[in-house]
């Protein structure tokens, strides 16, 4: 019996050891998924960002017909590297609201005018409020919302071109559910 416990340290070192090496050669997943899919978009009202396109509430997003809203801001990389994809689903037929966080409207013109408009709305979340609201942990962040309010999924980060095809057929999905 004595003898067992003289070992009992070194076995448990080695247990600690395996758990911290399993640890290490297995990183936990580190993104933030939204705690709001399947649930109600929190209520918002954003004023209009740049002139000539409306702001963003909450309610605009019960009408019925299933559509994206994107969390970008000028300042952001990735934002640039999707902006081809979200033109590539404007043109087929998805609708896109935005909210621009951290920003000024003359930089987001800037952004639209170099980079291509997908938008129909795009609400000023200058303070990013109505982004962690929604369980947004960075941009860019895309939801999908089905024509009842609530979030149907989250894509994080930049949308690729891969990914395009999958969208459209989300976004059918949606509004043939919502139906």
């Amino acid at each position: 019996m004595k003898r067992a416990l003289i070992w009992l340290p070194l076995g448990l070192f080695g247990v600690f050891f395996a758990v911290v090496a399993a640890g290490l050669m297995r990183p936990a997943d580190t993104t933030v998924h939204s705690t709001l899919v399947d649930k109600p978009l929190p209520v918002f009202q954003l004023e209009p960002m740049v002139p000539g396109k409306p702001g963003l509430a909450s309610g605009d997003f019960k009408g019925g017909k299933p559509r994206l809203l994107n969390v970008f801001a000028s300042w952001c990389i990735p934002c640039i590297a999707e902006a081809p994809q979200l033109m590539a689903l404007k043109a087929r037929g998805v609708p896109i609201d935005a909210i621009a966080i951290h920003d000024k409207g003359p930089a987001i013109a800037a952004f639209l005018r170099r980079n291509g408009d997908p938008y129909a709305a795009i609400g000023d979340d200058s303070r990013s409020r109505v982004q962690m609201a929604l369980g947004s942990s960075g941009v860019p962040e895309t939801f999908l919302i089905d024509g009842r309010g609530r979030i149907v999924r989250q894509y994080i980060g930049d949308i690729r071109a891969d990914q395009v095809d999958q969208i459209v057929r989300d976004v059918a999905a949606a509004g043939a559910a919502a139906r």
